[in-house]
């Protein structure tokens, strides 16, 4: 029996449509991701499910109550964020609920803690459905992904990156599609036209074949009904035009261009080195002596814990610390979740345009990238969401008077949408890019090298995300390995004097059963 069915539901908030649904349910053991852009819906249809709002019709039979772990948790002041969403997972999952909504469970985690919530949730014995815009947390623990657009929701089977596939494939069909009914509508109206021209032509063929022989008898009827019935093939071919399914033509994604200053005198050389860099606070060492560097059109990623000094480390990168240096040609724009830079009066064309170095060509493609396309543009920064003020802040730095960006968690409070976006823009920018984040699939795609600070130490890596981890893995396999083999060798040199002192045929077993696995491990 389904733990909660939906039938003919419809939701609006005023004249806006949110979304109507044929019907719906959620199985035992169900592990659906809902995704959907900002203000579509989805917080809204976590609220519907509790019964906390009422849909305007429809019905929804519940079997059990749901468990809703929300996304705007309660702050605490002696608590960080983290430890408050942390707090919130731990509370939820003892409660053991059948069905568990999840607004949003990774917010404020680092990558450590995120992977906890990830096994947490996978040993999860009910049914859950998550929001988040983390698609590699996605991928591990949903079977299935709702999605909401467009005022409805389509159910797809498999993770996330099955849903993009999918997606994908969609996209190609339609643009075939879109392609066939281009291809039929021109041959119509290019048979419409000439058969116009012909019956035109038959009005006037008096003048060709000579009044005299027009006039004998039957020739004038004879181009008058060849007219009239050329006339009615023109009418036939409009009904088929009218008739026709009309498929819409695919979104199209702009290419870009962006032009950089300085970039000529910065690409490929060092453009900010730490030097026996220290971290410090009161009562506490952050990081020890270390030495890193970036080159002009690298892009990295600073990971590492909860208060393990990432914060620190871009604040002396702000403050030119005198242990960094960095090239006279360097200019930094900096993100930050405060979004000072916005003036709320103005539009968000006019917040970009300032200071902006590209042409309003550029910069409305970026925009549109983001998904503020049309009128969009003219909107003031008053009545955005919060991750509409992201947005803006994000293009008003990709356009300004910078060569290179330290963004600071920028996929917070962003859509999947809108960070699929960002990535884009950022592998299409040619400066330089340090960014902080714990979104593991935002950093695979936009980072070619790694800061990780962890235990005192800063260590640097050239690779994206997925081939740092698997360094790591390998790394500590091997250490693994040698571990065994000293163990191993230690064993060997225990039993040959056991064997010098007193000899048998169980130790003599062991003896040749010990040199056996020290050649495995030192052949593997």
């Amino acid at each position: 029996m389904p733990l909660v069915t939906l039938n003919q539901i419809k939701k609006s908030y005023g004249d806006r449509l949110l979304y109507e649904i044929d019907h719906l349910q959620v199985e035992e053991q169900d592990r659906i991701g809902l995704v959907g852009a900002n203000g579509s819906g989805k917080t809204t249809l976590f609220r519907l499910i509790t019964g906390q709002e009422e849909p305007d019709s429809g019905s929804i039979e519940r079997q059990y109550p749901a468990e809703l772990l929300p996304q705007l948790k309660e702050n605490h002041a002696t608590k960080s964020g983290g430890e408050t969403t942390a707090e919130y997972v731990i509370q939820a999952l003892n409660k053991q609920p059948k069905l568990l909504l999840a607004d949003e469970p990774t917010t404020h985690l680092d990558i450590s803690h995120i992977n906890w919530v990830e096994k947490s949730f996978r040993r999860f014995n009910g049914a859950f459905i998550v929001v988040s815009h983390d698609r590699t947390f996605l991928d591990k623990v949903c079977t299935s992904i709702w999605e909401l657009d467009e005022q409805k929701i389509t159910v797809y089977q498999g993770n996330y990156s099955s849903y993009k596939e999918q997606k994908a494939k969609e996209r190609r069909h339609q643009e075939t599609e879109y392609e066939k009914y281009i291809s039929k509508r021109n041959q119509l109206i290019e048979a419409k036209e000439k058969k116009a021209r012909q019956a035109v032509n038959a009005t006037k063929s008096k003048v060709k074949v000579g009044d005299s022989e027009y006039n004998l008898k039957g020739s004038a009827p004879y181009f008058q009904k060849k007219s009239k019935k050329l006339h009615q093939v023109q009418k036939a071919m409009d009904s088929r035009l009218e008739k026709l399914d009309k498929v819409e033509k695919p979104t199209d994604s702009h290419a870009i261009k962006i032009e950089l200053p300085d970039m000529d005198k910065l690409n490929r050389r060092f453009i900010i080195r730490l030097t026996d860099s220290t971290g410090e606070v009161p009562g506490k060492t952050l990081w020890k002596r270390t030495t890193l560097s970036i080159k002009g059109g690298e892009n990295v990623a600073l990971i590492g814990p909860n208060g393990s000094g990432k914060t620190t480390l871009i604040n002396k990168l702000l403050t030119e610390d005198e242990a960094i240096q960095l090239s006279p040609s360097l200019r930094i724009g900096y993100f930050s979740q405060n979004l000072s830079t916005l003036n709320l009066n103005e539009s968000i064309l006019e917040n970009v345009k300032k200071e902006a170095v590209q042409s309003e060509t550029t910069i409305r493609i970026i925009l549109a990238q983001l998904y503020f396309k049309g009128e969009d543009v003219y909107k003031p920064i008053s009545v955005l969401s919060g991750g509409e003020r992201v947005k803006v802040s994000l293009a008003k730095l990709l356009a300004g008077n910078y060569n290179t960006l330290i963004l600071d968690e920028p996929t917070n409070f962003l859509d999947i949408q809108a960070v699929e976006a960002l990535e884009y823009l950022l592998k299409e920018y040619p400066g330089s890019v340090l960014v902080v984040s714990h979104d593991r699939s935002f950093i695979n795609t936009t980072a070619s090298k790694i800061w990780e600070i962890e235990d005192k130490q800063i260590s640097e890596f050239e690779g994206n995300l997925d081939e740092w981890e698997a360094a790591k893995t390998h790394a500590s396999s091997i250490t693994a390995k040698e571990e065994e083999l000293m163990r191993v060798e230690n064993k060997i040199a225990e039993v040959l004097g056991a064997l010098s002192l007193d000899y048998s045929e169980e130790k003599d077993d062991e003896f040749k059963q010990l040199l056996k696995r020290k050649k495995e491990l030192k052949d593997s």
